[in-house]
């Protein structure tokens, strides 16, 4: 069921009054229910993918807190009893039998996860090397469908039960609640990846009908729904003409289509987590935001921490800091310092951890070594900017001295051009992730160099403002209202600095406040892809 379906605002139309009408202590259960009825209607197959992620990891939940619960018992009950020595080897046996719960768990489901995700690609690679070393035979691909978000809630799941584990969060007790906290509806499309101790604080709760409340979630659904339909939708039709015709499309084509990806991206990921986040609000439930307006970054670090924040802190708690803390990390730091120096022996931990996460962050976004260069791509490049890090600041520190050494005119106009440096850094920003993203975009990688390398081999610039971009399927129209989208998702950008955009609207008039909203639902709904030519596509996080 598409966020973006008539299915879905259905859907929404008999589960909000529903919600509201009913005992406020069984609004969780009808959550439940509709989560389950969402999934259903994606494909009945589905089902029993999220059972058994739900029952795993609930049940091994559940035995991890009865064995912190013995260990309390006894130690209590035994307490000037027992010794240092025996206390410590007790404690010790209860974190083991732990821990072979939590590698149960994690081989169960993330077992489930590289079957249905990666199976192929696991058979494509062998195909490869077969090949290579001349055997004719070949192995058949497996039609195996990926279920709707399995990455999103298995995520979400494993790292409630890592958190079990580390005693940052007591095991829910109850199933029924536990299974809503992995299936709640609004999330299982493309996130956020929600962790237990902030989603179940107002998952569970009783909530009052709120008309504030409703009103900014229905608010927030409508700005994603215009990211969604009237951007991102549009602007794909030009981005597939051009990565699926590589051999018409290169050069200047190229360019074009990665300054177009990154817009259909940017609006089709973030119109769906305000539909998410929308949703929630409406229901009274808080959700993580997982964008922080990621494309004023000034550098590839910072991007990653304001893009799918939730991602970036799940691959950074759950798999940086283990690693690089890990006994077998620190021994390898301490050989690196003794055969290397103290430089790269404190660096190794830190490298090899990051290349772990970037290696895991490829591979999560899809099954094809486009998306693990893609991820690798990243890391080599934040890397690099770390160790470039002093030369960066000797710069700043250089510039900052010529301002102190002149005068108030020549003072202010370099200060002026700091602000043109950052815009510099924001476009620079930009450009490399775009770069980076042509991997998402064309089919393999050996093709994705070859389109990247036609930017500078095929001398076709011309066709940026030539009137060839007419060709791939936009009329000037369309280009008018892209442009005019894009100029006011940057006003609410700059704006939403100050606060937020909705609290702004709501204190205007009512005849301001109904001229905004009715003016963007009159946009989404005559300019979007319920108009004329165009179709709801699928959200591109989905397939995830």
């Amino acid at each position: 069921m598409l966020f973006t379906s008539y299915e879905f605002l259905g859907f929404l139309l008999i589960l909000f009054p529903l919600y509201y009408l009913i005992p406020k202590k069984r609004q969780w259960m009808l959550l439940l229910g509709a989560s389950y009825l969402f999934y259903f209607m994606a494909g009945a197959y589905c089902l029993l993918y999220i059972l058994v992620t739900t029952v795993t990891v609930y049940l091994l939940g559940r035995k991890m807190e009865d064995l912190r619960q013995e260990q309390t018992g006894y130690l209590k009950a035994h307490k000037g009893e027992i010794g240092k020595e025996e206390k410590k080897a007790y404690k010790n046996a209860i974190k083991k039998r732990q821990w072979r719960a939590l590698v149960f768990g994690l081989l169960i489901n993330l077992g489930i996860l590289a079957v249905v995700k990666y199976t192929n690609f696991a058979i494509y690679n062998v195909n490869l090397t077969l090949h290579f070393f001349g055997s004719a035979g070949q192995l058949d691909f497996l039609d195996i469908a990926l279920p709707m978000g399995i990455s999103f809630y298995t995520f979400q799941a494993l790292g409630y039960l890592i958190d079990v584990y580390r005693g940052t969060v007591e095991a829910e007790r109850n199933p029924f609640r536990f299974a809503l906290f992995v299936s709640f509806f609004p999330q299982l499309v493309q996130g956020p990846i929600s962790r237990f101790h902030d989603l179940g604080g107002t998952l569970y709760a009783e909530h009052s009908f709120d008309g504030k409340a409703v009103s900014f979630g229905l608010q927030r659904i409508l700005w994603g729904f215009f990211k969604k339909l009237v951007i991102a939708d549009r602007m794909l039709v030009a981005v597939n003409e051009i990565i699926r015709n590589p051999e018409s499309y290169g050069g200047g084509f190229v360019f074009a289509g990665m300054m177009f990806y990154a817009l259909e991206l940017y609006a089709d990921f973030t119109g769906g987590i305000d539909i998410t986040i929308g949703v929630a609000q409406a229901l009274g439930i808080k959700v993580t935001e997982n964008f922080n307006r990621p494309y004023f970054s000034k550098s590839i670090k910072e991007y990653w921490r304001r893009w799918h924040i939730t991602m970036g802190t799940w691959f950074t708690d759950y798999i940086f800091y283990p690693i690089s803390v890990c006994k077998p990390m620190l021994k390898f730091s301490k050989f690196s310092r003794e055969h290397f120096g103290e430089v790269i022996g404190k660096r190794m931990p830190v490298y090899l951890s990051s290349f772990a996460v970037w290696f895991a962050t490829g591979i999560w976004h899809g099954a094809s070594w486009n998306f693990i260069v893609w991820g690798l791509g990243n890391w080599a490049v934040i890397m690099i900017s770390q160790e470039f890090a002093p030369l960066y600041q000797k710069f700043h520190e250089k510039i900052n001295g010529l301002v102190n050494r002149n005068r108030e005119r020549e003072r202010k106009f370099l200060l002026e051009n700091n602000s043109f440096y950052r815009l510099f850094q924001i476009l620079r920003t930009l450009l490399l992730m775009s770069c980076l993203r042509s991997f998402d975009c064309y089919r393999d990688v050996p093709l994705t160099f070859r389109m990247f390398g036609s930017m500078f081999t095929e001398r076709n610039w011309r066709v940026l403002w030539d009137g060839s971009l007419l060709e791939l399927g936009l009329s000037p129209l369309d280009y008018g209202i892209l442009a005019a989208g894009v100029v006011l998702l940057v006003i609410v950008s700059l704006v939403q600095r100050k606060g937020s955009v909705r609290e702004r609207i709501a204190a205007k008039s009512y005849p301001v406040r109904f001229a905004v909203w009715f003016g963007l639902f009159l946009t989404v709904l005559l300019m979007g892809a319920y108009g004329v030519g165009y179709d709801a596509s699928q959200f591109i996080y989905n397939q995830f």
